[in-house]
């Protein structure tokens, strides 16, 4: 079982785009047995977690900007609802995003604008694979372009990002490559 981060946008045009891809991600990776972390924010990781745990995901995890419940609430309106337990970090959304990302074995992002451009570039630095669900427009749109740029300035890091129209293209390719990683530790994963 790995812990799957669900990336992309919170409001905006892409969540319109990616509402059926988020709900689709949840639920693959429910059946696939792996959690759920996502930013414990509104959008499309909101839509993943209802998904999830309609699903009938066994562990959703949000990791908060805020520092307490009551913050997570009211001053960053947040939701509760859709997660087994939220970690209140109090590192506002530059450093919730790094913990997020550490956090996880890999993510699947959909969509998005800035918050999910500096998750990936976090997935990036740290080798955390990263699989694109595409057809939510938004930031996903631009990796192709993004990925030219890192190769141009000897960043290359193509074998750890994916891209697919599905969730459950996205899943398997990120499973293939996280089996492969950890193939020595398996036991620990069981």
């Amino acid at each position: 079982m790995y812990q799957i981060c669900v990336s992309g946008a919170s409001r905006g045009e892409s969540v319109e785009e990616g509402s059926h891809l988020a709900r689709e991600a949840g639920k693959v990776i429910a059946k696939e047995g792996h959690s759920l972390l996502t930013g414990a924010t509104i959008g499309l990781p909101n839509i993943a977690a209802e998904a999830y745990k309609k699903a009938g995901g066994k562990m959703s995890v949000g990791i908060s900007p805020a520092s307490s419940k009551i913050e997570h609430v009211l001053k960053y309106r947040l939701p509760t609802e859709h997660y087994d337990t939220i970690l209140f970090t109090g590192l506002h959304y530059v450093g919730r995003d790094s913990l997020l990302i550490n956090s996880s074995d890999a993510v699947i992002s959909i969509g998005g604008r800035m918050g999910t451009l500096h998750e990936f570039t976090i997935a990036i630095e740290t080798d955390t694979p990263i699989g694109f669900i595409m057809g939510a427009g938004g930031i996903s749109n631009e990796i192709t372009d993004i990925l030219d740029l890192l190769t141009a300035a000897d960043r290359i890091p193509e074998k750890q990002v994916f891209f697919a129209d599905d969730a459950q293209s996205v899943m398997a390719k990120l499973t293939k490559e996280l089996n492969k990683q950890n193939r020595p530790y398996r036991r620990i994963y069981a």
